[in-house]
């Protein structure tokens, strides 16, 4: 992991990350410690809209194994956020919900990436209760007003209405979430073609969108240098879409707000320096790839007998 503060603020779980030199801080949170047990007092959890409000820079991973094991894990690891990603995961709904349930024994806040901009997909993510959503693929403001309406319940939007028996309502215990949700969701859109990037400032402004992703491989696919996101047409429309969206009047009640997916070569620490946010840095697929590479290259580097089969 690279030196860097990842949250510069007490997170959703109570855990503030400074990961610098390896170690863990605690922050926030009261320890009392005898031989036997250790008891802690968590402070109250803010929602990552509001951690963003307030000026802080979050950083999180995504999943794609939709594995509540190992979601749960990162979880108490002290991420500001997790990711479950339908867009490229392997799960759906029922697999999302358990993931969530294994964040929410973390405290540790969800987003979901949600496969298309569909009406459908987005009422049953919103209904599982994440704190924010992800739409792919967003090309320009009539798309993002879409987005938008699907998160709002009529007449604002069309979101399907079932607020009595659904979990994000503590399944009808909750009888104001109708009214207050949309001031805790986190909408962002997130823009990777060459069309998204000439429109992102009308993207950003619409009403409701709280922030841009900015996804460089699919950046680097739509100008025809797929799996070269260093290219140097992906950096400028990098460039063009921070400086348009740093540049852009703050919205009542914050926003927009850069987001990204840091690379191995362009990490979560150049990341914050240009002004995101919102920080994606691995994935756990990923690590759980290069953790298995390396346990094997490892032995095998110090004279090692085993055979490696493709």
């Amino acid at each position: 992991m690279e030196s860097i503060n990842h949250t510069l603020n007490n997170n959703g779980n109570g855990i503030s990350h400074g990961y610098t030199n390896g170690h863990h801080y605690h922050q926030n949170r009261d320890f009392y410690e005898t031989e036997q047990e250790v008891a802690t007092v968590t402070t109250e959890r803010k929602s990552i809209k509001s951690r963003l409000q307030h000026g802080d820079c979050l950083y999180g991973m995504s999943f794609l194994s939709f594995c509540p094991t190992m979601v749960e894990i990162a979880g108490w690891s002290g991420y500001d956020f997790v990711i479950l990603d339908l867009e490229h995961g392997f799960g759906g709904i029922s697999e999302g919900l358990r993931c969530i349930h294994a964040l929410t024994a973390a405290n540790t806040p969800v987003i979901v990436r949600v496969p298309e901009l569909s009406h459908v997909w987005v009422k049953k993510v919103l209904d599982l209760g994440p704190q924010g959503i992800i739409f792919p693929l967003v090309d320009g403001p009539e798309s993002a007003k879409k987005a938008v309406s699907y998160c709002r319940y009529p007449p604002n939007g069309v979101r399907g209405v079932a607020t009595p028996i659904v979990r994000a309502s503590r399944f009808g215990i909750d009888e104001s979430y109708a009214k207050k949700y949309e001031k805790d969701l986190l909408i962002l859109c997130q823009v990777e073609t060459a069309e998204g990037v000439e429109n992102v400032e009308g993207i950003a402004g619409v009403d409701g969108v709280d922030g841009i992703m900015v996804g460089p491989l699919d950046l680097s696919a739509s100008v025809g240098c797929m799996h070269d996101p260093r290219n140097e047409k992906v950096k400028e429309m990098m460039r063009k879409i921070e400086s348009t969206v740093l540049g852009m009047k703050r919205k009542e009640g914050g926003g927009p707000y850069l987001a990204g997916f840091a690379m191995p070569f362009d990490g979560p620490d150049q990341f914050r320096s240009r002004g995101y946010k919102l920080i994606r840095g691995v994935t756990d697929v990923g690590l759980f790839k290069n953790a298995c590479v390396g346990d094997i290259v490892e032995p095998l580097s110090h004279g090692g007998e085993f055979t490696r089969v493709h």
